[in-house]
């Protein structure tokens, strides 16, 4: 049910767009991302100035934006040219059939280099393209460069496995006497999105289905093995740059954000570089943003030429220098003016969103309320099975039942890396 300010919210964006439709009047892009009014004011003022062509740039909340191109689908009345949405903005319009097929545009844009992983997503299950890839933020690794003659023999940053972190770890601990590598597992750190994300799609290719699976249990068994060799103040870490600026760790994980100022300070004495690799692949969690145009949109031929200016590489890179902390989603040529620490963290996100063995994983979708006690579920069978050495089996099994009511409490549907489902997510 739309909320009586969600309905307001909608009301008042509509009318004064909805009035002047079909004139002579600016393009309109609609986004829930760049919403700060920092940030708004730099797309408004830098991003979009090289675009040929009037944008009128409106960001707006997730629950607005939907309710009001669905509004507008309805009234067989449009404004909106551009939407500008994280992937979990845009399955319910797709689901409405609001959401135009871009595949003459991805044929235009093709050889920019979009991940396929990326073009997948966008496809939101469909045999059409839906939204075009327009930015990313997610999770890496960094490391002090202190730590890496103690890489194993053979092992490389860029093809990094889960097996070579551990011993990695334990090559460290036997030349310093320390657990030199780090997770933010405080309290308001973000070691759920690690399991989520990363530790279950690299072991298992699924988040929710293949939780309490033989691939899970060896995973637990494996990443107990490697904790031995993690610093053990990482139960109170929060943000990773700190421990590595203070030389607590030397090798680390953590979203780019909590990571950045590590690498801006002092980008001679850190490396940054995609996240390991597991049995299934390597699994990561991009915050991927897209672009998609609405069925109907008053002007389909500017509104294909907005999506071909934000995503120039050029375009990205102006992004990332004004704005910061969204990555580019094209091979983009970094240029010097980029600070190192960014120009590398920006080289890892792309490094590790292009990998061949790629397992993207996305933010669950359909939780509602639901969604702590989701992130609890990974968090609790990581105390139990880590922290405090239960045996993995059984803990995965009572760990599962939780999570089976959270999934048909909510009713939510498989999200990749998980195989779509008709109905809530199963727990297998």
């Amino acid at each position: 049910m739309v909320s009586l300010v969600s309905a307001l919210a909608v009301a008042a964006l509509a009318v004064p767009a909805l009035a002047g439709a079909g004139g002579s009047q600016p393009l309109i892009f609609l986004s829930t991302q760049l919403r700060p009014i920092e940030e708004a004011q730099k797309m408004r003022d830098t991003v979009l100035r090289g675009y040929v062509g009037a944008v009128e740039f409106i960001p707006v909340e997730p629950v607005p934006f939907v309710d009001r191109v669905l509004a507008e689908q309805r009234a067989g009345r449009f404004s909106i040219g551009v939407l500008g949405g994280v992937h979990g903005d845009f399955p319910a319009l797709a689901e409405a059939g609001a959401l135009d097929s871009l595949d003459d545009v991805l044929a235009a844009l093709r050889s920019r280099g979009f991940p396929e992983s990326f073009l997948k997503l966008g496809r939101l299950g469909t045999d059409h393209q839906r939204y075009i890839p327009w930015m990313q933020a997610t999770y890496i690794m960094v490391a002090n460069r202190q730590a890496l003659p103690y890489l194993p023999d053979g092992a490389s940053l860029s093809s990094l496995t889960y097996d070579q972190l551990r011993q990695w770890g334990q090559n460290l601990y036997e030349a310093t006497g320390r657990r030199l590598l780090g997770f933010p597992a405080g309290p308001t750190g973000l070691m759920h999105r690690f399991f989520q994300g990363y530790l279950y799609p690299s072991y298992t290719a699924s988040v929710v289905t293949e939780f309490r699976s033989a691939q899970a249990e060896a995973m637990w068994e494996a990443f107990r093995q490697l904790w031995a060799y993690v610093n053990p103040q990482s139960t109170s870490y929060a943000f990773m740059q700190e421990p590595l600026l203070a030389g607590e760790v030397w090798v680390a994980w953590d979203h780019t954000a909590r990571l950045i100022d590590a690498l801006r300070q002092r980008p001679d004495d850190f490396v940054a570089f995609p996240a390991p690799v597991g049995p299934a692949g390597r699994g990561f969690m991009p915050v991927l943003a897209g672009l998609a145009i609405p069925k109907g949109a008053p002007d389909r031929a500017a509104a294909v030429s907005l999506i071909d200016y934000l995503t120039r590489p050029e375009t990205q890179v102006t992004l990332l220098q004004e704005i910061g902390g969204f990555f580019p989603v094209v091979e983009a040529s970094l240029g010097s003016s980029l600070p190192a620490g960014v120009r590398m963290a920006a080289e890892a996100v792309s490094a590790q969103a292009a990998s061949p063995e790629a397992v993207p994983s996305l933010l669950p979708v359909g939780l509602g309320t639901l969604d702590g006690e989701f992130n609890r579920v990974y968090l609790d069978t990581f105390t139990r099975i880590v922290l405090r050495n239960q045996p993995v089996r059984p803990v995965l099994d009572q760990q599962a039942e939780a999570l089976r009511r959270i999934m048909q409490q909510s009713g939510a549907p498989c999200w990749p890396p998980d195989q779509p489902s008709d109905g809530a997510c199963p727990v297998q």
